[in-house]
């Protein structure tokens, strides 16, 4: 009970835009156990030690040109562009992954707040939000996948379970359900439909 309401009210924090603009950086918030041990070591050979003011500069313009670049890795960036040389170099070295790992709990809440998010991905998304920086990167990176596959052979599984399916759907079910997660989506986002037209 205690995972579904954490998950819940991250999912209702994080899809609310007035507050998100409101609240503290997380680039401000203390290391904890869930930085990066990169991060938290603060690596004393970092290349951007040695960077000159420009090249700091232009390494956090090139993040801000990125379309991909989320709100938060947006907002920490400017921050850092508008302070001191110090300010830029410690958004590079650890600020930029705090920033990201903000934009990576919001992806995964608006995952959670689909409606069309199956039980396994939602138990990897919960999973995720609960744990570690780089427990929310393998799930957006890789878990996420594995998990909507899951989801995917259970659907697949119930149409297979059907008795008033034709012969040539089952026969392309049975073929896909132990197929790869994009032939598992494919299969069920189009495949059945173009068996049964």
């Amino acid at each position: 009970m205690r995972l579904t309401r954490a998950a819940l009210a991250v999912a209702a924090g994080a899809l609310a835009p007035a507050l998100l603009l409101a609240t503290p950086s997380f680039a401000a918030a203390p290391a904890s156990a869930s930085v990066p041990a990169a991060v938290a070591a603060a690596d004393a050979e970092s290349p951007y030690d040695s960077m000159s003011e420009d090249d700091l500069r232009i390494a956090i313009l090139r993040i801000l040109a990125d379309e991909n670049t989320g709100k938060g890795v947006r907002r920490e960036a400017q921050k850092a562009l508008d302070g001191t040389v110090e300010d830029m170099r410690t958004f590079l070295k650890t600020g930029i992954v705090l920033a990201q790992d903000e934009d990576n709990k919001v992806a995964i809440a608006r995952i959670l707040a689909d409606p069309d998010s199956g039980k396994a991905v939602y138990r990897e998304a919960v999973k995720a939000l609960e744990g570690t920086i780089e427990d929310r990167l393998t799930f957006l990176s890789t878990g996420y996948r594995l998990a909507q596959a899951e989801d995917d052979r259970v659907a697949i599984a119930k149409i297979l379970a059907r008795t008033d399916i034709s012969a040539a759907l089952r026969a392309a079910a049975e073929a896909a359900i132990d197929g790869t997660p994009e032939e598992l989506r494919h299969f069920l986002e189009v495949g059945q439909y173009e068996v049964d037209a």
